[in-house]
């Protein structure tokens, strides 16, 4: 059986539990804080007295609390059930949005965001392995795409609506309808995610760690920090592109924006589903689809209806394989899947400043608008190491990686039969 064919006795289910949608609005409301700041940066400026470039700073500080804090709260957590995990998270969550909607020093912002960060880092990589634990083996990836398509929903729905609803009234009030939904997700989640087995023997912090010696595992990370650092490299500065070259009225800029949003939204569930029938072809495929799309915006970047739908396609196909790279590194860190899911989101966020820094460095250098989008091609390209070298090792079992896990916590019995998400490894 080659890693891409699906085992005959592991069939996916045809609809995927309530669970994972009340995963997903959770996952919605955690994406839409992280993004929300960048439509309301002249507003808070203004209010708290620093410049547009330091109130940004309330958006760097968040990924790096998203970088440090995924892991950590894994590794804080991993005595806790997930449920219990979550609502904390949540618990967390509204607190630090009520001190950002109450406080008046920027200091103190600053240090919400950052625990804020912790708390969204621990609900992400938790809801992630609750929703494929609750969707089974055969529909792991199509589980993790509906929960990535809440994040995606944030981009198309939460943040615009974030920041309109700032400019009519001030930028506090995103920050209290976060806090009240979020409180509103509580019953939610307490009454959906279902209790843990009481049998479940709790992993010992050196096996966890020792699970991250999976080769295979880090090659999934180097795919997760690639495939975001390429297209949100380009997508960090695609507003200078659409109107200093493609020569698009500013006015028109956030339609476009909604395309490129509206696009991901399809692309993240689409990827979903295709993963758990051929992971490594969808991986794979869409490392080499994305590279040639940002190289055919690099070239047709002076025409601005071929830019358009590029920039649409884009989101379309550029994220779409994320889910299948998170259920890869569930599957790849054996007995430690959150640590590994939560490996994974740092490794996003860490490709996201990274390729964003390095794109804007591309635009101050003689590449110009199309400086990002060049730095996005090369590092989608790169993307194509770690995914086919994924689908070789994959091929034949290494000795070396971690075995996968079969249950919240424990490996697979020898003598049961493999599913559909097992062929995978």
């Amino acid at each position: 059986m080659t890693p891409d064919q699906p085992a005959r006795d592991g069939g996916a289910p045809a609809t995927l539990p309530v669970v994972v949608y009340v995963l997903a609005v959770g996952t919605f409301l955690m994406l839409t804080t992280e993004f929300v700041v960048a439509g309301l940066l002249p507003e808070i400026a203004g209010d708290l007295q620093v410049t547009v470039a330091q109130a940004g700073l309330l958006i760097t500080v968040f990924a790096v609390g998203m970088v440090v804090g995924a892991p950590a709260m894994a590794l804080l957590t991993r005595r806790l059930p997930r449920r219990t995990t979550l609502l904390l998270s949540l618990a967390v969550f509204a607190a630090g949005h009520l001190v950002v909607a109450l406080g008046s020093s920027f200091v103190l912002l600053l240090a919400a965001r950052f625990v804020t960060a912790f708390a969204t880092g621990a609900f992400w990589s938790v809801a992630s392995v609750a929703a494929t634990r609750a969707a089974g083996p055969g529909a792991s990836a199509r589980a993790l795409g509906l929960v990535g398509a809440g994040g995606m929903l944030a981009n198309v729905v939460g943040v615009p609506l974030g920041a309109f609803a700032g400019q009519l009234s001030s930028w506090r009030g995103p920050f209290w309808a976060l806090a009240v939904l979020s409180v509103a997700a509580v019953p939610l989640i307490a009454r959906h995610v279902p209790r843990e087995e009481d049998d479940q023997q709790p992993v010992s912090l050196r096996s966890e760690l020792g699970a991250m010696r999976s080769g295979r595992l880090w090659l999934v990370l180097a795919a997760c920090a690639t495939t975001t650092g390429g297209v949100l490299s380009a997508y960090s500065y695609i507003a200078p592109l659409l109107t200093d070259r493609a020569g698009i009225a500013p006015g028109w800029v956030p339609l476009v924006l909604v395309g490129f949003g509206v696009g991901s939204l399809v692309g993240t569930i689409v990827g979903g589903r295709l993963g758990d029938v051929r992971p490594h072809s969808t991986t794979i495929g869409v490392a080499a689809s994305t590279a040639v799309v940002l190289l055919a915006i690099v070239l047709l970047s002076a025409r601005a209806v071929p830019t358009v739908l590029l920039v649409v396609l884009l989101g379309l196909l550029g994220l779409s394989a994320n889910p299948v790279l998170s259920a890869l590194a569930v599957r790849f860190a054996g007995v430690a899947p959150t640590l590994g899911v939560a490996m994974s989101v740092s490794a996003y966020n860490l490709g996201t400043a990274v390729g964003s820094w390095m794109a804007g460095r591309a635009l101050d250098s003689e590449l110009g608008a199309t400086g990002p989008a060049v730095v996005g091609t090369v590092v989608a390209t790169l993307t194509l190491i770690p995914t086919v070298a994924i689908a070789r090792r994959s091929r034949r079992p290494a000795s070396g990686d971690a075995p996968p896990a079969v249950g919240p916590h424990r490996p697979r019995p020898s003598g049961r039969p493999s599913t559909q998400a097992e062929s995978w490894a």
